[in-house]
């Protein structure tokens, strides 16, 4: 498919985005309402909280499953199908009150979702020229972004006020409208890759694998701090609690910046970003543990976390579907699924360090992972896509010269 009008890109952009928001504020909404969740089935708080365990496992494991069942079919076809699917999984939390039920809507809605964002970072790179490939892939990125800094606290909200299934209503009004904008707006791009062994071939190559660990671990990193930032804030720092909304609010912002920056860093050298952001990522960490009593500093050292660490997002997506040449299509669900297994690790890891040490010792923990994490990304940096010789220097494949995985895309059938 060749590029859109920048016109017409915009429009799909922007249904894509809303696609990723809402999808966002649905996996993060669970938490804002989950004592109303678990009062209203009436199971403990643990129970509910595996409706947020449900829906991560679901993008992480349904998303590349579906991706691979379904990679001969056309990508708008699969944008509708999985928007529709999503949208019912959410009705069935609006009208079931059995429990089993609903973790079984929140995994197949995750499943749904994580198909939904591989075919929408397919589309969205295929619409516009070959070097916007990485801001098209920050665009889709934020759209989750935004949900969390923005649509989470007003799902929130709407839940206290109308019920946590009136807050469900409204997700699937929205996924509704999601559903029609893709009918009306979204062209048909047919499947531009082979069969699925030839996928899973390229998409599963070692090199595609080694900058999958490195998303996995930052986002370990990330989630091993941020996840007990509220008590660190109010416990370390000293933030009165009705303060800590608004550092978590600037952090959050700066998760959305972060990613459009992002992809606008992967568009220029995709290698020496993912660099950047994990060595940012790692620094900023470690400033967040020493200057962890000054509020003032703390409230910076916030923005640049949310920055480093969802900015390394966008440059992943790139990288793996630049790695994966022919296996592009099963590649773009995989960053997903990478990203949300660092989370549930992260977040186990930082709560056993909490329990055992201390809060601050959860930001150290994070800060080791991220330097790992920070090696590995300069190791990754010397690996080139299928087909291409020589030396893969830093700025080489996956920088200026990454654009034979959107080529890919951009230029298919």
């Amino acid at each position: 498919m060749t590029a859109s009008s920048p016109n017409r890109a915009k429009l799909i952009l922007t249904v894509l985005f809303l696609g990723t928001f809402v999808m966002g504020v649905t996996e993060l909404l669970v938490p804002g309402v989950l004592n109303l969740v678990a009062a209203d089935l009436g199971v403990s708080l643990q129970s509910a909280g595996m409706l947020v365990t449900a829906q991560a496992l679901g993008v992480a494991l349904g998303g590349p499953l579906l991706t691979a069942l379904t990679v001969r079919l056309g990508k708008r076809t699969i944008l509708a199908g999985s928007t529709a699917g999503f949208a019912a999984a959410n009705l069935v939390l609006v009208l079931s009150a059995d429990y089993s039920l609903l973790i079984a809507a929140r995994a197949l809605g995750g499943a749904a979702g994580g198909l939904f964002i591989a075919a929408a970072f397919e589309i969205g790179t295929s619409i516009v020229p070959p070097e916007r490939a990485g801001r098209a892939i920050s665009v889709v990125i934020s759209g989750t972004t935004v949900s969390a800094a923005l649509g989470v606290p007003l799902g929130t909200l709407a839940g206290q006020a109308l019920g946590w299934r009136g807050a469900f209503v409204g997700i699937a009004v929205l996924s509704a409208l999601t559903f029609a904008a893709i009918l009306v707006l979204v062209p048909r791009v047919p499947s531009s890759g082979g069969g699925l062994g030839d996928q899973a071939r390229h998409a599963f190559a070692p090199r595609v694998l080694a900058v999958l660990v490195v998303i996995a671990l930052a986002f370990a990193a990330l989630f091993a701090a941020v996840t007990y930032v509220a008590p660190y804030l109010e416990q370390v720092t000293g933030i009165p609690g009705t303060l800590i909304s608004v550092f978590l609010l600037a952090y959050g912002v700066a998760t959305a910046v972060g990613s459009f920056g992002g992809g606008r860093l992967a568009d220029a050298n995709a290698p020496r970003a993912l660099i950047l952001g994990t060595g940012g990522l790692a620094i900023s960490l470690l400033l967040l543990y020493v200057v962890g009593t000054v509020a003032a500093l703390v409230a910076v050292v916030l923005l640049a976390l949310g920055v480093f660490g969802m900015g390394t997002a966008p440059v992943v997506q790139y990288r793996v579907v630049d790695l994966a040449g022919p296996g592009a299509q099963l590649a773009q669900a995989l960053p997903a699924s990478s990203a949300n297994l660092g989370i549930a690790l992260g977040s186990a890891v930082g709560g056993a360090v909490a329990g055992s040490f201390s809060l601050s010792a959860t930001i150290i923990t994070g800060f080791a992972l991220a330097c790992v994490a920070a090696v590995l990304a300069w190791g990754t940096s010397f690996l080139k896509p299928p087909g291409t010789s020589g030396g893969a220097a830093p700025g080489g494949a996956g920088g200026r010269g990454g654009r034979g995985g959107a080529r890919g895309l951009a230029g298919g059938p």
